[in-house]
């Protein structure tokens, strides 16, 4: 090989090297990215799953009141039933 060659052949490996660094710099933004854009999605999961708990857990204590409100309505219905009939 001659000089010329080899200057060529240098020449064409420093392109291809500073090209294939320009596409790894493109790789690693587009990582990151990607990677911000998992975290942001994963946040927002956790988030909307909290609030669905929460959520839950009102409509349950809301049941529980309930439930019992009913159970004491008819301890006082029966109560006062059983006074009705004690007055005969």
């Amino acid at each position: 090989m001659d000089k010329v060659s080899l200057t060529a052949a240098m020449n064409q490996i420093r392109t291809m090297s500073a090209e294939l660094g320009s596409y790894y710099n493109i790789v690693l933004n587009r990582q990151d990215f990607t990677e911000n854009l998992i975290n942001v999605l994963q946040e927002g999961a956790d988030k909307l799953t909290l609030a669905d708990m929460n959520e839950e857990s009102a409509n349950m204590l809301a049941l529980q009141t309930r439930q019992q409100l009913a159970t004491n309505s008819l301890s006082l219905a029966s109560q006062a039933a059983q006074s009705i009939l004690r007055l005969f």
